[in-house]
């Protein structure tokens, strides 16, 4: 793990703003947009932008999925990061040239940039710079300002339910999707503990709310769904043993891993999800956690099993 200082990676973790021993996330940088409005800085065009993502990464992946969804895969390229990240941070074997490491990537759009250097980076190829690294924002990108371009009219995050949706997104993000990183990363058994706790109340509630209604908010499918399958699918393979996330599994919980199965069946999400890139990230570059970065053969999951979800409809 590492960041940028004065221009230079520095190897040492990331969450540098941990207190009694929880795990802090620092804040995305760049936040700008893409828009489909004519006289926009960045407007919305084929061609122009490109994904850096890991597919071990779950902020990433939302990133994969809202483009296979809008049918954008034409339009926006993407560059895999390889699955191991250790004393150089991410790196690129299939990259620009010149481009060896994510970090170079970030100093060439900003060569005073100090920081975290993250997955996804939306990159504008035209004034080679980065739009945005901020998942949350570009996957509402790709859900709205390429209309133009997509081959689907689905709008995950609709207005009538936008209020609905950042709640449960407030609560989900928190306790669930860095939820298992504030367990997993925590350096003293209070911090474990309490993030422990907020996890597995959390899974309890979503296990009582799917079992009443097929999808988090609304009727249809919204971004909160996708924003928590990121976090699922990983959890049983990944979090449960790695992140000492081991109170129960998602596949003990009947609701949440028939919708989790369900998610997994849209068309084209299983293209997105890669467990073997996924458990080399997490084990074998997460050292102090898993120092002799064996990696684990299993669990067994089928995904493909039914998930009868649409007597909830």
């Amino acid at each position: 793990m590492g960041l940028l200082q004065n221009g230079k990676w520095v190897d040492q973790w990331y969450e540098t703003g941990k207190s009694g021993g929880q795990f802090k996330r620092q804040d995305s940088r760049f936040r700008a947009s893409i828009s489909r409005a004519p006289d926009a800085q960045f407007p919305a065009e084929s061609g122009r932008y490109h994904l850096y993502v890991s597919l071990a990464c779950p902020w990433a992946h939302r990133t994969l999925i809202f483009r296979k969804l809008k049918g954008l895969e034409t339009h926006i390229g993407v560059t895999v990061v390889d699955p191991i990240m250790l004393e150089n941070g991410w790196e690129l074997s299939d990259a620009p040239e010149g481009i060896r490491f994510l970090y170079q990537l970030y100093l060439k759009a900003d060569a005073t940039y100090e920081g975290r250097v993250t997955v996804p980076v939306l990159w504008d190829k035209k004034t080679q710079t980065i739009v945005s690294n901020e998942s949350s924002e570009i996957i509402r990108m790709l859900n709205s300002e390429f209309e133009s371009l997509s081959n689907s009219s689905a709008d995950y995050y609709p207005t009538a339910h936008q209020d609905e949706i950042d709640q449960v997104n407030e609560r989900i993000y928190n306790t669930i999707n860095n939820g298992v990183y504030r367990a997993g990363f925590a350096t003293s058994q209070a911090a474990y503990e309490e993030a422990f706790s907020e996890l597995f109340d959390s899974l309890d509630w979503l296990e009582s709310r799917l079992s009443k209604q097929r999808y988090l908010v609304g009727s249809t499918m919204t971004e909160a769904d996708w924003r928590l399958f990121t976090t699922l699918i990983r959890f049983d393979a990944v979090y449960v043993g790695h992140f000492k996330c081991n109170l129960k599994r998602i596949a003990d919980y009947p609701a949440l891993s028939a919708y989790l199965r369900e998610l997994y069946q849209v068309d084209g999400v299983a293209e997105t999800v890669s467990f073997d890139h996924i458990k080399t990230h997490y084990y074998a570059s997460h050292k102090t956690i898993n120092p002799t970065c064996v990696i684990p053969l299993g669990p067994e999951q089928d995904f493909s099993l039914p998930h009868n979800r649409q007597a909830l409809t």
